[in-house]
Parts: structure tokens; C-alpha cells; sequence
């Protein structure tokens, strides 16, 4: 009995040491997983993005159906499951696939959904099912898009929170696409409601110090690797509500680039993580990484302790680069 509690202080020792210390341009610290730790951890979940499942692309749909059976390799009772924006084209037969693999591959009962700009490419699509630039908006409007993604993910608005073994989920999400305002680009749009609904949102339970989880397809500019345009209409407003609290965990998508890359976790007041594509992880230059490469996160959650692995879908091994480990409840920095 002794030797075990020594063991315990001793792991939570070294859990200690390696805590990141926040600054505006801080990594976290490096980490591993022992199956003691994975135990203990009161939260886990799994965040994939940029899955572009489409009906036509059996690669896609190769690679996502790969991702669900390895994600349960790694953790059969994990919590949740996040697929951060772009999941398919917007076609109704995108989605048709998706729920397809999704009930034939085992998965977290709770799955998240984030709107991605690739949810209004619909409109770049002729009624032949060609893409024809030239025929833009090809007749769709913007909010038929995020309708058909509202009834897949079974809600009222594109951006909606969820609380998970007293943990907080916030999903945020564009409203908007070129056909309402050519400047919006491929960028997420957030209206001055949502804004507001965020600052309220934030502010519930904040006092306990626990990580805030946020998630958006697109990144906040010049923060994580990829992220060099601007990728959010409101990217100022949007960041001073998140720099209110230093416990928020922001994940994004949209850029691809790969995990190993020195930029995929920032902080500025908050933690910024990329999570990279299912379908095509690119390099800094974009580039894809490889033929038939695919990424995604895995996160353990003990308390204000998060911790995050990178992990190769294709082999079925974890990123070295990609792993680290930090705590929430440190102060603004």
C-alpha cells in the first residue's frame, strides 16, 4: 500500500513538471500516455477536421471509415467525438455517406459538428453535378446550405454548447457565405448575436477554472500553423472574448497542415490548437504530406489538465511532435 501511494505522488510528480507556462507565443510541453494515466483521466474525446467525405470519392470515404476504427483502437469508451467543419461538399449526398460510415463503424455516443466553408460549396455546383465557377451561386443560397447541415447535425443554429461530465463545449460556426457578402470568402462569419451568445456562454461555470472548449472550422488569424489570412470576418472581437478567459481550448481546422509542424499549438491569453485533416494533411508549402497520410487529436482532460496527442490515422501511431500537455488554471499570460 505504501509502494503504490509512492508511485502515485511520484506520476503526479512528473505530471507537475512538465506543465506549460504560458506566454504569448508559448508550446506546450512534450507528453506521453501511459494506460495508469488514460485511467484517470475524468474526460477524453477525439477531435477530427477537414474530413471532405463526398459520395463520389471513395478515398474519402476510405480514409474516415480508417479514422472511426482506429479512433476506437485507442479508446473504445471515450466521451466525445468533434469533426471540426468540411465534412463533405453541402450535397445531400455528402451527408448520406457520412451517417452511412458513421452507423457501421463504432464511435463516442456524443459527436459534435462544426460548419465548415466546404458546407456552401453546393453553390459552386451546376445542376448537372459539375463545378462551374462561372454559374456561381448555381442557384443555391447561402442559408439552404446551413440548412441541410443544421438537419444533419440535428440543431437550430449553427453554433450551440454542450456540457460533458461538467465539462464545457461551445461549437461556433459561420452564418454566412459570398451570396449574402462577397467579402465573407471562405472565411467564418459570425454574427454580432453569436458574439453575444458567447460572451454569455463563456461566462457560465468560468469560476471553476476548468478548460473551456471552443471549436471552429476556421482559425483566428497569424495564431496557428497556416493560419496567415484572415479565416474569421470578426477575428478582433472574437479574440478579445476568448482572451478573457485563459482557460479556453480553441481547436481549429481548415488550414491542413500537418501536426508535426512547430505551429500547431499557440497561446496568446488562450490555447489555440490545430487538428489538421482526416483527408489530406498538407506541409507548410501546401503541398499534401504524403500519399494516403490522415491526422487527428486525441485529448485527456484530468481536472485543468489537458492533454493532447497527435495521431497518424493512416499507421495507426502517434505524432512525436504532436503531443503536450498544460494546464488551464494558470493566469493570463
Amino acid at each position: 500500500m505504501i509502494k503504490q501511494r509512492m508511485n502515485k505522488r511520484v506520476l503526479l510528480l512528473m505530471l507537475l513538471c512538465c506543465l506549460a507556462v504560458p506566454g504569448a507565443n508559448a508550446a506546450a510541453s512534450p507528453s506521453s500516455t501511459s494506460a495508469a494515466e488514460a485511467a484517470e483521466a475524468r474526460l477524453s474525446f477525439f477531435v477530427l477536421s477537414d474530413i471532405h467525405v463526398q459520395s463520389w470519392d471513395m478515398d474519402s470515404k476510405r480514409k474516415f471509415k480508417s479514422a472511426m476504427e482506429d479512433l476506437h483502437r485507442i479508446n473504445a469508451d471515450a466521451d466525445a467525438l468533434i469533426i471540426n467543419g468540411d465534412l463533405g461538399n453541402g450535397a445531400p449526398a455528402d451527408y448520406e455517406e457520412i451517417k452511412h460510415i458513421l452507423n457501421r463503424t463504432p464511435h463516442p455516443h456524443k459527436i459534435l459538428f462544426s460548419i465548415g466553408n466546404h458546407e456552401f460549396y453546393q453553390a459552386w455546383i451546376n445542376r448537372w453535378g459539375r463545378w462551374d465557377q462561372a454559374g456561381f451561386p448555381n442557384g443555391e443560397r447561402d442559408q439552404s446550405s446551413i440548412s441541410r447541415f443544421l438537419s444533419f447535425a440535428e440543431r437550430d443554429k449553427v453554433y450551440e454548447d454542450y456540457w460533458i461530465k461538467g465539462f464545457h463545449f461551445i461549437v461556433l460556426g459561420s452564418e454566412k457565405y459570398r451570396q449574402s457578402d462577397p467579402d465573407v470568402k471562405e472565411d467564418a462569419y459570425l454574427s454580432s448575436e453569436q458574439l453575444q451568445w458567447l460572451s454569455d456562454k463563456l461566462a457560465e461555470g468560468a469560476e471553476s477554472g476548468r478548460p473551456i472548449f471552443v471549436f471552429l472550422h476556421q482559425p483566428l488569424p497569424g495564431t496557428v500553423s497556416g493560419s496567415e489570412e484572415r479565416g474569421v470576418v470578426q477575428h478582433n472581437s472574437l479574440k478579445r472574448l476568448l482572451q478573457r478567459y485563459p482557460q479556453v481550448v480553441l481547436f481549429t481546422g481548415h488550414t491542413h497542415w500537418e501536426l508535426s509542424h512547430r505551429g500547431m499549438i499557440r497561446r496568446d491569453g488562450f490555447w489555440m490548437v490545430n487538428s489538421s485533416s482526416v483527408y489530406e494533411p498538407w506541409k507548410d508549402n501546401n503541398r499534401p504530406a504524403g500519399k494516403g497520410r490522415s491526422e487527428g487529436l486525441y485529448i485527456e482532460v484530468n481536472g485543468s489538465t489537458v492533454k493532447i496527442r497527435g495521431r497518424d490515422l493512416s499507421e495507426s501511431k502517434w505524432i512525436p511532435e504532436a503531443g503536450f500537455i498544460f494546464n488551464t488554471s494558470l493566469k493570463k499570460g
